[in-house]
């Protein structure tokens, strides 16, 4: 039986371990967590709406179901040229048939980021901002600012739409408990139209919905950093805040940066259209970790990581196991895909580069998102069928 080593158990990780023992690979799964992270919903845990149980599946259950197996360690090294990985606790790892990267992203730094958590940052910073959450709503009135920031050497390496449902869903349990009025809420973002990537229709019907609600913005402003009193910007101006929520973009994970394997400006892992990593036979990388090659618009997308891992197995099949097949791109599913919670409803997004598609679901598409989450975490554990990407 060939063999995989699958480096990283998020989103991308844990599919790739799934899509590789399906495939009749031994799999050893190496993650620094004991659980595999729905981000995807995490942005109901600081509103009270979600347990952090309830957006977390334990990987020993996905390990059991799927009959790989899972190894909690941290990934300290990595040298391509010898094929070797180090484990801060298991040593070393080599001679497996082949080895997948994904190690997810770091996050662009700013003075003072202690002072604005982020939602797509560490899980239990969701957990962190729940207390912010009920310490701003204890506190009476106060000004909120939620904002989120791009990285100009990757432009693929932002991660804008958490924020935006993140702040729509503060702004709806502030109208049920009947004290929005007592806050100012205002977003920001270094862009001068962040969410652009969405399409127009997308970011008209934003626009409204900022009008209608009586949010600020503040656009336009390179950031320099943060305080426990509010947002800094390049040119002196300062937004204050009593409650600072900020996305940083993606940055290439530490190990990654200090290997070998080839990267791109930002530290992504350079790969071709069938997630092969540039000059390393057998090996690939997929989801945040990845470089993404593309149109200008292109984002590094959870449905994406999905994709990737489901065709790195079936590329590693054809490669490593000799199968027959046709190798598979992850280029051809390039899209904007999400649904935006506004927690009394939510608004479907899609754009391609040819056709934007955007319409409004009135609370049912508030429910709709919340039965994509069972619907993620039974089919993950086998108990539903389930195509991956959905």
């Amino acid at each position: 039986m060939k063999s995989v080593l699958i480096l990283g158990g998020g989103i991308a990780g844990a599919e790739a371990a799934i899509a590789f023992r399906k495939k009749g690979f031994s799999v050893e799964l190496v993650s620094d967590r004991d659980h595999l992270f729905i981000f995807p919903i995490s942005i109901w845990i600081p509103v009270g709406t979600l347990k952090y149980s309830d957006a977390s599946i334990p990987l020993k259950k996905l390990a059991r179901r799927h009959g790989f197996t899972l190894t909690i360690d941290r990934v300290t090294a990595i040298d391509a040229e010898s094929r070797r990985v180090w484990l801060e606790k298991g040593g070393e790892r080599s001679g497996t048939d082949a080895v997948v990267v994904a190690l997810g992203a770091a996050k662009i730094q700013y003075p003072g980021m202690e002072h604005a958590r982020s939602i797509c940052a560490s899980p239990q910073n969701s957990l962190y901002l729940k207390e912010r959450v009920d310490a701003i709503i204890a506190k009476g009135s106060g000004k909120i600012a939620f904002g989120f920031g791009g990285n100009p050497k990757d432009k693929s390496a932002v991660r804008g739409g958490p924020a935006f449902e993140l702040f729509f869903n503060l702004h709806h349990k502030l109208k049920k408990l009947g004290i929005r009025d007592r806050y100012e809420m205002t977003f920001f973002a270094p862009m001068p139209q962040p969410g652009a990537r969405m399409g127009r229709k997308a970011l008209e019907a934003m626009d409204g919905m900022f009008r209608d609600n009586g949010f600020k913005t503040r656009y336009g402003k390179k950031i320099t950093g943060f305080d426990e009193g509010g947002v800094m910007f390049e040119d002196g101006s300062r937004l204050e805040s009593d409650f600072t929520m900020f996305i940083s973009a993606l940055d290439g994970h530490r190990v990654i940066k200090e290997s070998n394997l080839p990267l791109n400006p930002s530290g992504f892992i350079m790969i071709d259209d069938y997630c092969r990593i540039d000059g390393i036979e057998g090996w690939y990388a997929i989801g945040d970790s990845a470089a993404l090659e593309g149109p200008e618009w292109k984002a590094k997308q959870g449905h994406l990581a999905e994709t990737m891992a489901v065709n790195a197995a079936h590329n590693a099949s054809i490669a490593v196991q000799g199968r027959e097949g046709t190798l598979k791109g992850y280029r051809e599913h390039l899209n904007i895909l999400c649904v935006m919670d506004i927690g009394n409803g939510a608004g479907f997004v899609y754009a391609d580069g040819i056709k934007e598609v955007f319409f409004p679901m009135p609370l049912f598409g508030h429910w709709l998102k919340h039965g994509w989450a069972h619907y993620y975490r039974f089919s993950k554990l086998g108990r539903l069928l389930r195509t991956s990407g959905v």
